[in-house]
């Protein structure tokens, strides 16, 4: 790679074929499909993981939780969609970052969302092993018949264990290898297909609906604030923000695909306000129904919380035909996540490694245009990772970089307002400035919840994070490629300023 310094210690211009190995396949996707995958990348959140903000909090504390997230994650999405139509590259959030903050700001940012979606398909598939649990048993074995003789039966030990994390892995990975278009469409009939679990679920659990199965939690002695609604008082509100994210993570991603996409400009902000308007309804459906239609203290630690609602004493009392249908069709909504997070962090490795903020081997691309080695690199990473860590801890570590990104990227739009107020936006976040400070404050809050949910993995995932920026520091600072697209679109900032 050859090239010359600019002042900044970027390199001004590459080899000849540089970017002809990196590029994605344009036009792959529209708004629809977009949304769709919108959807997917938080569809997991509804199956498992928001529980457990009730054993932190008991419902009414996840309740309240929740609605704050809510609020932060619609101003932040509203804030993106005007900056997806400003900046359309695959960096998404790091790339506005690095137009507002510099390259430093763009690469905390990307370090963030790395964090959330490369850990987050590890929470999954601890997740997906926990369902496969419910589903075949509590050894977790499935009974196959093969048919080279009436006699032979082989048994597949699936549920909880390694075979069925890496045979995940392996089987999706191989998927987005083969291409973006046909990883997006089934990614689409996943989700379509998880969409019908949960509306299965709210049905079923609407004839059992009992307020007084939201309260069962009693309230925790010497602790201020502690009531019937808030058993863990106020506090435990604050530690149960990372779970009441869990019904909206990741839905920020879709800018990621800016470079895949047909029309940014038009399809980016339809794709990220239908995808977070379906969120919001489904999240408070399950919210209210799956507790109140069972029992709050009964799922508040369940691996599989949707399946410990509907088969508890409450509802149905055990596994019923819903039930089972559920949990087999429930696996395709922990899978659209997995499926969907694994395609966002190869576009942000595939984006930072481009630009040079990691090694540039990671943003190799095939000739079926997919970032092959960023893909194998996240389904090693993740699959060991989840041979180590619980989900719910992975689910802190992911909440801990998604925080950081939303900060600044919500910020990025605030700055970016006041700094450059004449740029072209064919999106205009309602509210403008208003609506992103509201989503700065509140994923500052969400950043100090990581601490209370989890402090030790917390600082282990900070103890991580200070090493990619000592990296920076020391290394890819120095080695930043000028003619990538997120370094160009600064480039052309800082010389309109010039003229002007």
């Amino acid at each position: 790679m050859a090239g010359q310094k600019t002042q900044s210690g970027a390199i001004a211009s590459t080899g000849e074929n540089y970017f002809e190995q990196r590029e994605l396949k344009k036009g792959a996707a529209g708004w629809i499909l977009l949304s769709f995958l919108g959807v997917a990348y938080v569809i997991s959140g509804d199956f498992a993981g928001w529980n457990f903000g009730i054993e932190k909090a008991g419902w009414g504390g996840l309740l309240v939780a929740t609605v704050l997230m809510a609020v932060m994650y619609t101003s932040m999405v509203l804030s993106e969609a005007e900056l997806s139509t400003i900046i359309p590259s695959a960096g998404g959030g790091y790339g506005f970052a690095r137009r507002a903050f510099g390259p430093l700001g763009g690469y905390m940012t990307g370090v963030g969302i790395l964090f959330e979606y490369c850990i987050a398909p590890a929470a999954i598939v601890c997740f997906i092993a926990g369902y496969c649990t419910s589903l075949f048993g509590p050894d977790g074995s499935l009974m196959v018949y093969v048919p080279v003789s009436m006699q032979d039966v082989v048994t597949m030990t699936l549920g909880g264990t390694w075979i069925t994390k890496m045979l995940f892995y392996v089987l999706f990975v191989g998927v987005h290898l083969f291409g973006v278009g046909e990883a997006l469409t089934l990614c689409m009939i996943i989700t379509v297909i998880a969409v019908a679990a949960l509306v299965a679920f709210i049905l079923s659990m609407i004839p059992h609906f009992e307020p007084a199965n939201l309260f069962d939690i009693a309230p925790k002695e010497n602790v201020a604030g502690a009531s019937t609604f808030l058993p863990y008082g106020w506090m435990g509100v604050w530690a149960a923000l990372p779970f009441g994210m869990w019904f909206f993570l990741g839905v920020e991603g879709i800018p990621l695909a800016a470079e895949e996409c047909e029309d940014p400009t038009k399809d980016m902000p339809k794709a990220i306000i239908t995808a977070m308007v379906t969120l919001l309804i489904f999240a408070g459906l399950i919210l209210v129904f799956g507790p109140a239609g069972s029992s709050a203290n009964l799922i508040k630690d369940a691996a599989d919380p949707l399946i410990g609602a509907i088969q508890s004493p409450n509802a149905y009392g055990g596994p019923t035909f819903v039930s089972r249908l559920i949990n087999v069709v429930g696996l395709a909504g922990l899978v659209a996540s997995f499926f969907s997070l694994i395609y966002g962090a190869s576009r942000q490795f595939f984006a930072l490694s481009r630009a040079g903020y990691l090694p540039t081997f990671l943003s190799l691309t095939g000739h079926r245009k997919t970032p092959y080695v960023a893909l194998m690199a996240i389904g090693i990473l993740g699959f060991l990772l989840s041979l180590v860590v619980d989900g719910d801890s992975l689910l802190v570590i992911a909440v801990f970089g998604a925080s950081i990104s939303y900060v600044l990227m919500t910020a990025s739009h605030f700055v970016l307002r006041i700094k450059e107020p004449d740029l072209k936006r064919p999106y205009k976040t309602p509210g403008g400035k208003f609506t992103s400070g509201i989503s700065v404050i509140l994923g500052c809050f969400a950043f100090v919840a990581c601490f209370l949910a989890n402090a030790k993995m917390t600082c282990i995932a900070a103890l991580i994070y200070a090493a990619f920026l000592l990296y920076f520091l020391l290394y890819s600072r120095r080695h930043l490629i000028a003619n990538a697209p997120e370094e160009e679109f600064a480039a052309i900032s800082a010389a309109e300023e010039g003229l002007n």
